[in-house]
């Protein structure tokens, strides 16, 4: 198969955008910019477009697909009810990065919702992303556009790097505004629960509604976790070298790092680190590379994921990671890479958490 590269960078190309539309509407894939992280678009009311996605991906069947719409009419048609809280949520944050699961209507096919009888909706704000929906149908099945298991991708380049060759077109908007996927909250539990921490934060998610838990699925420790969401059981964003997390007091956290790089150095490996504009004057015998400021906290979802791709490019042997346990985005930056470390996190002073 030959992969279409549209670049959008500049401008919505509305005669590309049709033949995307079509693409989809035809039962293919395009890869497509949100302000969030790219996602691999298929018609969510067509069983084997959900196929498609999986298959592409190598992505496990029972892990769900979000549907995307552009419009809060679309809801109607894909969904069983409409809360209440469903509607403050939308007025609040749609469009933009929020996913909210409701209970299906029997229109949405249980391919595209691994098998569950909820449905995970968002509506995205990228302009090309909401022209995308439109033209395909108005119902757009999309995870993210990588490999399952790789960091998500937060450029067109990272798409064509996984899916080349597997997909019908990628949509070039340029780079992603924040970098980690949607906020994910369960509108069918009596309390609402947030199933993947994002953008819009529990307490963001509490002005509105009130009462809202985390789901205490998020560990993702069960063997036999059933996923409610996209990346609430599998390992998710990781890098091929290990990667280690390192916490702590902001001193110890610096000189353990260090420490283990110049052993990396020692065995014959070489350590990359993950670090902050703050920190990174502090590191030698290793490839560092910032992830923006602690002053600034989307600048590090931004990067977070496009330097563990930079870590597979460079072959390094071990990546250490500072914590980041920032005010708002800290829970969802550290929940992915939590996940990207396979939950290897280590205390500057020496043990395991």
């Amino acid at each position: 198969m030959e992969t279409i590269l549209a670049d959008m960078t500049k401008s919505i190309d509305p005669d590309l955008m049709a033949h995307a539309g079509r693409i989809i509407r035809s039962g293919g894939l395009v890869a497509f910019p949100t302000e969030t992280v790219y996602g691999l678009g298929g018609d969510a009311l067509d069983p084997d477009a959900s196929r498609k996605i999986y298959a592409a991906k190598g992505r496990p069947c029972d892990n769900p697909l979000i549907v995307h719409i552009a419009q809060m009419s679309a809801l109607d048609a894909i969904v069983s009810g409409i809360p209440a809280a469903a509607s403050a949520l939308a007025d609040a944050f749609w469009p933009g990065p929020l996913t909210m699961i409701f209970h299906k209507s029997d229109l949405v096919p249980k391919e595209t919702t691994g098998g569950l009888d909820t449905v995970a909706v968002r509506m995205p704000s990228h302009p090309a992303a909401l022209e995308l929906i439109r033209q395909g149908g108005g119902y757009i099945a999309a995870p993210s556009a990588n490999t399952s298991g790789r960091p998500s991708p937060t450029r067109a380049s990272h798409v064509y790097e996984d899916l080349n060759g597997k997909i019908d077109m990628i949509i070039d908007g340029g780079p992603v505004g924040i970098g980690i996927e949607s906020t994910i909250v369960d509108l069918t539990e009596e309390v609402p629960t947030v199933l993947r921490p994002g953008f819009i934060s529990l307490e963001m998610l509490r002005s509105v509604l009130g009462n809202v838990r985390m789901d205490p699925g998020l560990r993702g420790d069960d063997p036999a976790f059933r996923p409610k969401a996209p990346g609430m059981k599998y390992r998710h964003y990781a890098p091929k070298a290990p990667l280690i997390i390192v916490e702590g007091e902001a001193d110890n956290v610096r000189s353990r790092i260090q420490s283990l790089a110049l052993e990396a150095e020692a065995s014959g490996g070489r350590a990359g680190i993950i670090a902050t504009d703050e920190d990174v004057s502090f590191y030698t015998n290793a490839i560092v590379r910032s992830a923006g400021t602690r002053e600034d906290e989307i600048t590090i979802s931004r990067r977070l994921f496009s330097i563990l791709r930079e870590f597979d490019d460079l072959q390094v042997s071990v990546i250490y990671s500072e914590a980041f346990h920032t005010p708002q985005l800290g829970t969802a930056i550290m929940n992915r890479l939590i996940k990207a470390a396979g939950h290897q996190i280590i205390t500057a002073e020496g043990g395991s958490t």
